[in-house]
């Protein structure tokens, strides 16, 4: 799904090859003004590459790159105003932490008094004031971190690019950088294209998520979409968790088709997709969606199950279950009951919380 709003970052038919291997096939994709669009996938998937050939440290084999209706492909890296933060964050060992954000700035050719200016906003924006006159290696890497975003903002470009500028960082840390990311996104109205192979990072930061698999975008879509509507198997099994079962679609009806699983006669009802009668197709069940009860729900899809084994996590309870010759897991409630493997149980869960994916 695209975005509703003007275009701003247009990709158009963009191939790259490195020798003889396309690390980027055909692909086209918009980014609106004032958007946060992540480019989620595992490695060498070509969302870092994307990522570089917009801010001209590669060039596309084949296809354009506009920004805001222009084609870049030719302009100068240096000339296309846009902010970089790298993992590594970059920052000159020998200056301070003023004079690291100044930088770009005096590249620029900015006076002085315009320098001091946007320095003292751009720490502000970051909270780190009165770390003016530290150096890198007096600081901490989330500290760092936000020295990197602070020169980054500092010249006010039209885009902010990001390639996994948290990695480096501890749980804790980067959670919190990522909320304070989407805040400065928020409030400033930027333009950002954000690189992570961290699903749980771009479920929390982006307007929209692109999961990039092979070169090529799977889908695109709201983070509520690509989780809980996920298109293809690679895109249901990449983000999150989520129980895949195989069956053959009996009937379509309406917006539901019955699929009937191949490990026996259970017919389960599901949100269906572009599928036929005769297919052979995939279930999707994220495993939150899942309760278990000891009695049958015939007015929800229900599998007779049996409890394998059930793990504490703190927030929530991991059931693995066991259905004919298919696994399933649920994820219950930290206060549910928690059953002893080998309790036989049904893995109830509705219509709407199970999607039919075509392999």
């Amino acid at each position: 799904m695209e975005s509703s709003l003007a275009e701003f970052i247009r990709f158009d038919r963009i191939t790259k090859f490195y020798g003889p291997l396309c690390v980027v096939e055909n692909l086209d994709l918009g980014i609106a003004k004032g958007e946060f669009v992540s480019l989620l996938g595992p490695s060498g998937s070509g969302k870092t590459t994307l990522l570089m050939m917009l801010a001209g440290f590669e060039q596309p084999t084949s296809g354009d790159i506009l920004l805001d209706g222009t084609a870049i492909n030719a302009v100068p890296t240096h000339k296309r105003d846009m902010g970089v933060v790298f993992q590594s964050y970059a920052l000159f060992p020998h200056m301070s932490v003023g004079d690291n954000i100044a930088f770009p700035l005096q590249m620029r050719g900015l006076n002085k008094a315009e320098t001091n200016q946007r320095v003292t906003r751009a720490l502000d924006m970051v909270q780190l004031s009165a770390l003016v006159d530290r150096r890198p290696s007096q600081l901490s890497g989330g500290q760092q971190q936000r020295v990197a975003l602070a020169r980054a903002l500092v010249f006010e470009p039209r885009v902010v690019l990001m390639d996994e500028p948290l990695g480096a960082l501890d749980k804790q840390l980067r959670e919190q950088m990522q909320l304070d990311i989407r805040d400065l996104h928020r409030r400033l109205g930027l333009t950002i294209v954000f690189v992570t192979h961290d699903q749980s990072e771009a479920l929390t930061m982006s307007d929209r998520v692109a999961v990039f698999n092979k070169g090529k975008i799977e889908q695109i879509g709201t983070p509520r979409q690509v989780y809980d509507e996920p298109a293809t198997r690679f895109v249901a099994e990449f983000i999150g968790e989520t129980n895949l079962v195989e069956g053959v679609v009996e009937a379509v009806q309406g917006a539901e088709a019955n699929v009937r699983l191949t490990s026996g006669a259970q017919i389960v009802s599901a949100v269906s997709g572009a599928v036929a009668p005769g297919q052979t197709v995939y279930l999707s069940i994220r495993p939150e969606r899942v309760d278990l009860t000891e009695t049958r729900n015939d007015a929800r899809n229900c599998l007779e199950t049996e409890v394998t084994d059930s793990v504490y996590q703190g927030d929530h309870l991991r059931v693995q279950l066991q259905n004919a010759a298919h696994p399933l897991i649920a994820k219950l409630g930290r206060r549910s009951r928690e059953f002893a493997p080998g309790t036989r149980v049904y893995a109830a869960f509705a219509a709407g919380d199970c999607r039919v994916i075509a392999p």
